[in-house]
């Protein structure tokens, strides 16, 4: 009955979160949210197959707010001062040079819709598909050869659902711990959070130890689940926002899907530079 890939609902949490089954189990289903990074398990006996997407209403009014969030981080400040859509090209003598991102994803296929979302926005991007468990190693050795202004890490992650489970006990989340770990190898090789930004964590991931590894920003403050384009809007504003300034904390965080219970960070500097004569790259 059930096969891989089915868009799927949950009758136990009123059917309020879209899922892929990205595995089949002898009584269990493994499933992966389409628009939140949760990686979670069900019983077949739960699950509801949804044959058309667009018309799951939660998930729609999710696709909403990230289609709103995506504009707000398409606009950039002109060297004078102006805001203008990336897409507008108008006369300028300058040339931009926004930060490079190094992207890396448990989930392939948010890392190609991230891509695309950098890709729309003219970033410099490189993503590659690294399982969580492996993605400290995949810092050590891409940072040094990619040399990226921006490190995002995410994938999946989740808190254990149980009565007064310990918030502040790592071992208690699924992926944290390899987030952390990532996090570190990424401050071994460059200590300076404005020379090597770095946004990592998932869905109800450990904030506080994420932070004090080293991020500039990182998921979640009330342990909530986030979209999956969320470290993307902040990795865009960063790449977008000048040497010469400071990340607006606030007005950033305030424009992805999940909010301040979902995101949180430091004074960080941007990555983005300017240049004279214009020239052609």
């Amino acid at each position: 009955m059930w096969r891989e890939g089915d868009l799927v609902a949950r009758k136990s949490y009123g059917e309020d979160i879209l899922f892929r089954i990205a595995a089949l189990e002898r009584t269990m289903a493994v499933l992966k949210g389409v628009e939140y990074r949760l990686l979670a398990d069900a019983a077949y006996s739960d699950l509801v197959k949804v044959n058309d997407p667009d018309q799951h209403r939660p998930t729609e009014k999710v696709r909403l707010r990230a289609e709103q969030c995506a504009r707000s981080s398409a606009f950039r400040k002109e060297p004078d001062g102006r805001k203008r859509p990336v897409a507008q090209q108008e006369p300028s003598p300058f040339f931009e040079l926004p930060g490079k991102i190094l992207h890396l994803d448990g989930d392939l296929h948010y890392l190609h819709k991230s891509m695309q979302v950098y890709r729309s926005l003219g970033i410099p991007a490189e993503g590659h598909h690294v399982h969580e468990s492996l993605m400290a190693e995949a810092v050590y050795h891409l940072l040094p050869e990619v040399r990226p202004d921006i490190l995002v890490i995410t994938g999946h992650d989740g808190l254990a659902k149980r009565p007064g489970v310990d918030r502040q006990y790592i071992g208690n989340y699924k992926n944290s711990m390899h987030f952390v770990n990532a996090v570190r190898a990424a401050r071994q090789y460059e200590r300076n959070r404005d020379a090597l930004a770095v946004i990592a964590g998932a869905c109800q991931s450990h904030f506080e130890a994420l932070l004090q590894a080293g991020a500039n920003f990182a998921s979640s403050p009330a342990r909530i689940l986030i979209h999956a384009l969320d470290p993307v809007y902040i990795a865009a504003k960063v790449a977008y926002t000048s040497i010469r300034d400071t990340v607006n904390i606030y007005g950033v965080i305030r424009h992805t899907v999940s909010g301040l219970d979902g995101l949180g960070g430091i004074e960080t500097k941007g990555s983005h530079r300017i240049g004279l004569p214009k020239l052609e790259f």
